[in-house]
């Protein structure tokens, strides 16, 4: 097989194993993460193997997998974004910005509202209101019928 049947395969795989993460069925996603990774690997499974150990606690390891996504892709965003939050978790704000604002500049990346709203997220809990809103109002250009968006802005615009 060439290597694209097999990158091809493998994303197959790990769409398989989204489906499964969509029903909370955990072991199933983990198990065609790790066949994705076995035929072929990828930023995707990757990263999505490391929600699979966030979801189970083990945020170090679901850190190394966001780390070797990146290896694997540098453009892709959600591993970037990833590490963010689960540093945010860890209340370790700092770093969580570096690989936020990292998140940002990917060029691959459907979501990216995720590192804004994150973003906001800590300029809030630090106090800074306004840098918060202005993270909001930049998640809501890339989604603007995300309703959890415009309910944080309302709630910030009352402390402002």
């Amino acid at each position: 097989m060439t290597p694209d049947t097999l990158r091809e395969q493998a994303l197959v795989l790990w769409e398989q194993g989204v489906q499964r993460q969509k029903a909370e069925d955990v072991d199933a996603a983990e198990a065609l993460y790790r066949q994705s990774l076995a035929l072929h690997p990828t930023a995707e499974a990757h990263t999505f193997l490391g929600w699979v150990y966030s979801r189970r606690g083990d945020v170090e390891r679901a850190i190394d997998e966001c780390k070797r996504a990146i290896d694997v892709d540098p453009e892709l965003g959600n591993p970037y974004n990833d590490i963010g939050a689960y540093l945010i978790e860890q209340n370790e704000l700092d770093d969580a910005i570096v690989w936020l604002e990292r998140a940002k500049q990917a060029t691959r990346y459907d979501a990216r509202h995720f590192p804004h709203v994150n973003l906001a997220r800590i300029y809030a809990r630090r106090g800074f209101v306004v840098r918060a809103l202005g993270e909001l109002m930049q998640a809501r250009e890339f989604a603007p019928d995300n309703l959890p968006i415009g309910t944080m802005i309302a709630e910030l615009r009352q402390l402002n």
